[in-house]
């Protein structure tokens, strides 16, 4: 498919032979990591018109390529539609194009509710979809119009669409509506605070191991100075937090697409502009990791007695990431920690294990 008129070919940047620029290409190849940056930020009360990520890609490009392995593609900036459904549209176009090749797309910038388009072309190639979103918000607002606050419901509300599990991690009491988090915990997704993620990934690592679909918004981060998203906030996941936690989202076992939305563009600062490209570059490092890993795996099994009843703890003699549940299919098992196995040795079991 030709995207010449709605996308715009990045520009060349002088790259030395260690540098992941120096193996970007322009055209989507099978098996890849697609980027493609978003102007569109009308569902976040910005413009739609096309802003310049020079800035990110020059940080970016110049970053090691270690010994990746996996195609890296540039496609360009996204021209922003008449309308928000029009930029939405285009979107998905791109999108289908990605997973028919196996491709996995990461779309940057752009407000929050472009996660409505990339779970709806995925869902159209995959059911029941594991979706976790690092969000320091949660809005289930009703209303014809699409945009950051009512992309959420939205997802959950159409009939047609297939998700498995809904994982919300980052949320911050004080800014969100009461009634959106009991919905949400009514029917049994997880919400995970923000204090729960910070100086250690070991907590939530398993709400991303499984996920197809994984959105971050650029909120979540703390802002000090010029601000890195387009409702900046002095609280949330720090610098070095928020890269550890892209790499997680890398390892992810059956990755399909990512989002990283409300990113600020009109920022000038170059340490903004750093940190997105560095989140980039170890989302890049952990799916090229997880590709890595053989795909015969071999697990020791453990017995617990919590209550007088025995339940299954597996661990993967390979990663050392843990599993709930005796089910022969590791697909059947839910991903959980050590922390979990160990509390259920002192006879405390995570009801978020037996809901299920």
């Amino acid at each position: 498919m030709d995207f010449e008129d709605f996308i715009i070919s990045p520009g060349n940047f002088k790259t030395e032979s260690w540098q992941i620029g120096r193996g970007i290409t322009k055209q989507i190849k099978e098996d890849s990591i697609v980027l493609l940056f978003v102007s569109d930020y009308r569902g976040a009360g910005g413009d739609a018109e096309v802003q310049n990520f020079a800035g990110v890609r020059k940080e970016f490009y110049k970053l090691s390529q270690l010994d990746f392995e996996i195609p890296m593609v540039d496609l360009g900036d996204l021209v922003s539609g008449k309308s928000v459904q029009d930029s939405h549209y285009i979107l998905q176009e791109v999108l289908s194009v990605c997973h028919s090749m196996r491709a996995i797309p990461v779309v940057i910038g752009g407000s929050n509710d472009f996660a409505f388009s990339l779970f709806s072309v995925l869902n159209l190639h995959t059911k029941s979809i594991n979706y976790t979103q690092i969000s320091n918000t949660i809005s289930l607002q009703q209303g014809e119009m699409i945009n950051e606050h009512t992309f959420l419901s939205k997802i959950f509300g159409a009939k047609d669409f297939g998700i498995k599990n809904y994982h919300h991690l980052g949320y911050q009491k004080h800014l969100n509506e009461v009634d959106s988090v009991r919905l949400i915990k009514e029917v049994e997704f997880d919400i995970i605070r923000l204090a729960e993620m910070m100086n250690s990934t070991e907590k939530t690592e398993p709400f991303f191991r499984k996920a197809d679909l994984v959105t971050v918004n650029c909120d979540a981060i703390e802002s000090f100075g010029e601000p890195i998203s387009m409702n900046p906030q002095v609280n949330g996941l720090n610098r070095r937090e928020i890269c550890a936690y892209m790499k997680e989202i890398g390892l992810s076992e059956n990755l399909k697409s990512v989002g990283i939305f409300n990113y600020n563009i009109y920022s000038d600062n170059q340490l903004n502009h750093q940190l997105l490209a560095q989140m980039i570059w170890y989302l890049t490092e952990g799916i090229n990791i997880q590709r890595s890993h053989p795909k015969e795996r071999q697990y020791e099994i453990f017995y617990v007695l919590v209550d007088e009843r025995q339940y299954a703890f597996k661990r993967d003699t390979f990663s050392n990431l843990w599993y709930f549940g005796d089910d022969e299919n590791i697909e059947n098992c839910i991903p959980c920690s050590r922390k979990d196995f160990d509390e259920a040795k002192k006879g405390w079991l995570n009801t978020r294990l037996t809901k299920f």
